[in-house]
């Protein structure tokens, strides 16, 4: 119980209603105080108005009409004459004097509480205005033992009435809130469940029904978020099974591809004008198409093996990656250029570090050429006491938008028309394994900038 919604609101409603009823119960007792006194007034006036009418009543009869007022004595003021009219002998002296004519809320309960807290029986004068104009003032002597019994008989029938009061009131809240809110709330925690057994089938979105607003906003949000989680899990499954369909494409063709290169190679040799304008053409886009093939095969692969970390030569390293694109330029006005110091050693594995580089240059040649405009492309180097930096610039057109956007997820990052942005993707796979980073500084109409960026750490101790 106290560890459900429904049960805790039940006891605290409970506890909440007692509270209120508490305080109600002060000034409740404060009234029925104050009108037990008055009552006792108006009795001793209608007894006095007996004695006045006849003088000549005995002694019997004023007992009588005492003890019906419930008092000892009464006194009447009329024309600033005091007359004591009713009186019998007082079994004690007077403890205490109230008068009603007009007292405060706070004086009322301040007296009753007192009364209650005192079980002693007091005599007390009660002071009070007469009905109907009957006189100036009217003053009784009274015992404190009747008021306080019937002050306490008065007050437990309150608390009883605030407990029933309490029970009804806090079960028909339970009852409204396990309809309005725990039964909804139960509800969406079984589609929950459900949606997670199954998340690919969509038959188990959850579909808004809750009539509270602020539940129902809850499950709209999350039918969007499953609506969204399912169509990512369709697209990584369409994905993932045309991976492998590309992976064994990939396979093959480039097998042919690599025999078709072959045969280039011979072409080339022939003394036909003709052949030797379109030779370079033709073995250039088989060359690419190979590349392509071999980067979707790498990474299909379910994932990279672990560097081999060796101490190399960066420059040397980055003079062969600048040479294997130079045989891709063409007669295209590009410039490569690197800034690397000669006695510059790194520790890496020299052939991802070749593959990374290939790719972003690579990347780059094709942005340049692509816009038949001259252009540069720099590879230069730094290191500081914890990181060695490579900096790969060029005067390409810069990113668009959306490669800039999904720079590295493949197949969405694509920097130019009808590129699959796996080059990026596997360069960064490989630089993190290194437990270094692969980040673009920045894109604009001027060109781009990639840092890479390897830690010392490994190499502190050499």
């Amino acid at each position: 119980m106290l560890n459900s919604l429904s049960g805790r609101f039940l006891i605290l409603t409970t506890i909440f209603v007692m509270l209120a009823e508490v305080l109600i119960f002060l000034p409740s007792v404060a009234r029925f105080r104050e009108d037990f006194l008055l009552a006792r007034l108006e009795r001793a006036q209608i007894a006095s108005l007996a004695r006045l009418a006849n003088d000549n009543i005995g002694v019997d009869l004023e007992e009588e009409l005492l003890l019906n007022a419930g008092v000892f004595n009464v006194v009447l003021r009329r024309d600033e004459a005091r007359q004591l009219v009713l009186s019998s002998p007082m079994p004690g002296a007077v403890w205490a004097t109230y008068d009603l004519r007009d007292p405060s809320a706070s004086t009322l309960i301040r007296d009753a509480v007192a009364q209650l807290a005192d079980p002693e029986p007091r005599m007390i004068r009660v002071i009070g205005n007469p009905l109907r104009d009957a006189g100036l003032l009217l003053e009784v002597t009274m015992e404190t033992a009747p008021l306080r019994m019937a002050m306490i008989d008065y007050g437990l029938r309150i608390l009883a009435l605030s407990a029933v009061i309490s029970v009804i009131t806090a079960m028909l809240l339970f009852l409204a809130v396990r309809r309005l809110l725990v039964k909804p709330i139960k509800k969406l925690v079984h589609e929950m469940a459900s949606y997670a057994a199954a998340p690919e089938d969509a038959r188990r979105i959850l579909r808004p029904t809750a009539g509270v607003r602020e539940l129902r906003e809850a499950e709209e949000a999350l039918q969007t978020l499953e609506t969204q989680l399912t169509a990512a899990l369709k697209q990584k499954e369409r994905l993932a099974q045309l991976g492998g369909a590309v992976a064994k494409i990939s396979h093959d063709l480039r097998n042919i591809l690599t025999s078709a290169q072959l045969f280039t190679d011979r072409i080339e040799t022939s003394e036909d004008p003709t052949v030797q304008r379109l030779a370079p053409k033709l073995v250039n886009s088989i060359a690419r198409a190979v590349s392509l093939c071999e980067s979707t095969l790498a990474f299909g692969r379910a994932e990279e093996p672990a560097p081999t970390l060796t101490r190399f030569n960066l420059a040397e390293l980055v003079g062969d990656v600048l040479d294997g694109e130079r045989l891709a330029i063409g007669d295209h006005d590009l410039s490569l250029s690197e800034d690397i110091p000669a006695q510059m050693m790194i520790r890496a594995d020299a052939e991802q570090l070749y593959r990374a580089l290939s790719n972003l240059v690579r990347n780059a040649r094709q942005a340049i050429v692509g816009t038949g405009k001259p252009g540069e492309i720099n590879i230069a180097a730094r290191e500081d006491e914890t990181t060695w930096y490579i900096d790969i610039t060029d005067t390409g057109p810069g990113l668009p938008p959306k490669a800039r956007e999904h720079l590295f997820q493949a197949f969405h990052g694509g920097a130019r028309k009808g590129g699959s942005g796996l080059g990026l993707a596997i360069s960064q796979e490989l630089l993190r394994g290194h437990g270094g980073a692969l980040r673009l500084v920045s894109s604009d109409e001027a060109g781009s900038r990639f840092e890479i960026s390897l830690p010392m750490q490994d190499v502190l101790d050499d």
